[in-house]
């Protein structure tokens, strides 16, 4: 019981670590943090930046290596995104016409990350 608990920790850690490296990654491309972690009704948003008028709504994956981090995000996660998007367009009033992509950061067993821009297609 206890090595579940310790092994849930260390993979929430290593997630929010994740996480973080991946702020740190947009913000080089000059994108301003306005959510981490969000959550509505509809789910949960890993990460929310601003680039210029428009929105990036990311989802962090981290794996041993790129392609197993992203055979990680199935097609109902991926509903939910776009659910809790709606919600957090709704929430900030802005309009559906907003500019957005929805893309997904990928790290590694090395923490190299690998972001896919408009990953997320509806």
């Amino acid at each position: 019981m206890f090595q579940k608990a310790a092994q849930g920790t260390t993979n929430h850690l290593a997630g929010l670590a994740a996480e973080h490296s991946v702020i740190s990654e947009y913000a080089g491309r000059a994108h301003r943090v306005l959510a981490h972690r969000w959550r509505g009704d509809a789910g949960e948003i890993d990460l929310i930046f601003a680039d210029g008028d428009g929105l990036t709504f990311t989802e962090v994956k981290k794996s041993r290596s790129h392609d197993a981090a992203l055979r990680n995000l199935g097609k109902w996660q991926q509903k939910h995104i776009y659910e809790a998007a709606t919600e957090y367009l709704a929430d900030t009033s802005r309009s559906l016409a907003t500019q957005m992509r929805f893309d997904v950061a990928l790290v590694d067993g090395q923490s190299h990350i690998q972001v896919m821009e408009n990953a997320m297609m509806k």
